[in-house]
């Protein structure tokens, strides 16, 4: 597939090739000759979610657009497996307040919720994201730094940070605010380490930032964490260590183990998160990684991960822009330690990977947005289709056009797509009335054109199949529709004369309107005709009232409410012959 710029001139770039020029400079700046290296960073700490599916989107767009253009990337995703378990997330389904011992072990050492097929915690959160990056197309190298760490690939680089303490320890106190003089030097009091882990848990992007910035015992400041020989948690303290030999005590307040090991031999532990990522800056030479905008403040990981990577590791920080945050429609700022959170998986269920993948490449990095599970889905859906028609008359503009191409598939080709797509409004409507059934469902969708009938359901799927997904589980149960068994004779009975002329001209014109199109025509038709209106009428205020009173009846007379789904879906939806019945013909 050719870069998705070609056909645009420098100045209508999309904001996706303006950084892939960029990454692409900085890489033959820092690495001529290498594959180019961007990064994402996930915690498998509880559900991934949609906020988080940022984290990826964005170096994978800026990646596809590279390799589009003939260079060699390496996307890189490191799994923060070995991350401390924080806290027992809400809404979780197999989990309960037991699980809050393991509190401060490893991820992959965290039991999965019960029922799941997974061996531990992090490998059940990681797999359902995994199958969403498939389905998006997203094709990255996964890295788990538990792998990492326990086989000791970044042996040298813990050995060099300890050697380097002190300089780490200078770096970061010029971002600490709170220090307790007399802790002494890198010291802290609990209440304050306490206080300074919360604000970072706060932070999110990646790793999520779960641990404090180092171990400040007694015996001064360690940038190291070993997670304790005997119950796994990292509660413990440092209390010595020698550089030359390497070795190192440590005491665990959860437990009161203590144990002396050598730390060029000793892999389970981690380098605390501010210096984490640096190291792995410079270790996989990364040139482009964004964050969350939270760690644009002062003392954020990403900031002093900047003066760290250079002073500590002799390597340059990535470029990157700062992201905003991802919304969902009627719900606040996502957050992974909450339950219910939306995740990747579930949107995928209501909506096709082309759509969600549009979400995230039309709009720029620093610019929030929100993902819809409510009815706006269908004005997306009708916004994306649009889009569609413009691309294929060739109307689009080209940062429309851009955007389309990224959605649609990757360098190595496209996604799979409906055949038959489908208005989404209509196909929720035709399921939501069919309750799924697929007689009747093929037997509407091939009544709304009749000149080019639909022949099998397949023609609509998959956006057939995440229509029925999002009314089967995101429309309440009260909104659903229920056609009448039986007339209403009592409203039917009321009716004056106008009512009752307004019924007889819908049910005459039905076998001679019978697709979308022509309910749609005789629907609105009917009130200018007996306002003695021309059938092409423009409309006037007036006329619009008498129209929506005509509505307001015939939902009350097919479905006993004021509204419902569109009005001619619900006629093919119920069938000519039960619509007569229903309006007492």
């Amino acid at each position: 597939m050719p870069t998705v710029a070609q056909s645009q001139s420098s100045t209508e770039t999309d904001w996706v090739s303006r950084f892939a020029d960029d990454v692409i400079a900085e890489s033959e700046r820092r690495a001529p000759g290498k594959p180019v290296v961007v990064a994402s960073g996930l915690s498998p700490s509880g559900p991934i979610h949609l906020g988080n599916l940022r984290e990826v989107m964005t170096p994978h767009l800026v990646a596809d657009e590279i390799r589009r253009r003939g260079h060699t990337v390496r996307h890189l995703i490191s799994w923060d497996d070995y991350d401390r378990y924080r806290k027992v997330p809400n809404g979780v389904p197999g989990v309960d307040e037991s699980w809050a011992e393991h509190i401060g072990k490893p991820l992959t050492s965290v039991p999965a919720p019960a029922g799941s097929p997974y061996a531990n915690w992090a490998e059940h959160f990681r797999s359902a994201m995994t199958a969403s990056l498939d389905e998006l197309g997203v094709e990255y190298d996964g890295i788990s730094q538990t792998e990492q760490y326990l086989a000791g690939t970044y042996r040298e680089q813990v050995l060099h940070a300890m050697r380097h303490r002190a300089d780490i320890d200078a770096v970061l106190d010029r971002y600490r605010t709170k220090k307790d003089p007399a802790a002494g030097k890198g010291g802290k009091k609990p209440q304050q380490k306490k206080a300074d882990e919360a604000e970072l848990a706060a932070e999110a992007g990646s790793g999520a930032a779960s641990e404090d910035d180092g171990s400040g015992g007694s015996a001064g400041y360690f940038p190291y964490k070993p997670y304790c020989g005997n119950c796994e948690k990292d509660l413990t303290t440092v209390t010595s260590y020698d550089d030359e030999s390497t070795e190192l005590n440590y005491t665990c307040s959860a437990c009161g183990f203590a144990e002396t090991v050598r730390l060029k031999e000793f892999n389970r532990g981690k380098l605390v998160w501010k210096v984490d990522w640096p190291m792995r800056w410079a270790f996989e030479g990364v040139i482009f990684e964004p964050s969350g905008v939270d760690h644009s403040s002062p003392g954020s990981s990403f900031v002093v991960g900047g003066q760290i990577v250079r002073e500590i590791f002799d390597g340059v920080q990535p470029i990157g822009p700062m992201y905003a945050f991802v919304g969902i429609s009627g719900m606040a700022k996502m957050s992974s330690s909450k339950g219910g959170v939306p995740t990747p998986a579930d949107a995928l269920k209501i909506m096709e990977a082309p759509l969600l993948r549009w979400l995230y490449a039309r709009r720029r990095p620093n610019q929030s947005f929100k993902i819809a599970f409510d009815q706006e889905i269908q004005r997306l859906y009708d916004e994306w289709d649009s889009l569609e028609r413009k691309v294929a008359d060739g109307s689009v503009l080209p940062a429309d056009a851009a955007a389309h191409s990224r959605a649609i598939g990757t360098a190595a080709g496209e996604l799979p797509r409906t055949p038959r797509p489908l208005p989404y409004r209509t196909l929720a409507s035709v399921a939501d009335i069919t309750a799924g059934a697929e007689d009747q469902t093929l037997r509407i969708l091939s009544e709304l054109d009749p000149d080019n009938p639909l022949t099998s359901l397949d023609e609509a799927r998959p956006r057939l199949d995440r229509a029925e997904s999002w009314i089967t589980t995101q429309v309440p149960a009260e909104a659903r529709t229920i056609v009448r068994d039986e007339p209403d004779k009592e409203l039917l009975g009321s009716l004056d004369d106008e009512g009752r002329a307004s019924l007889r001209l819908l049910v005459e014109g039905l076998d001679s309107h019978w697709s979308l199109d022509g309910l749609t025509t005789l629907v609105y038709g009917v009130p200018k005709t007996l306002a003695g209106l021309e059938p092409d009428a423009k409309p006037t205020p007036e006329l619009k009232v008498a129209q929506r009173s005509f509505f307001a009846l015939l939902y009350r007379l097919l479905v006993s409410r004021d509204t419902g789904p569109r009005l001619p879906t619900l006629l093919l939806a119920v069938g000519a012959d039960r619509v007569r019945r229903l309006l007492g013909a």
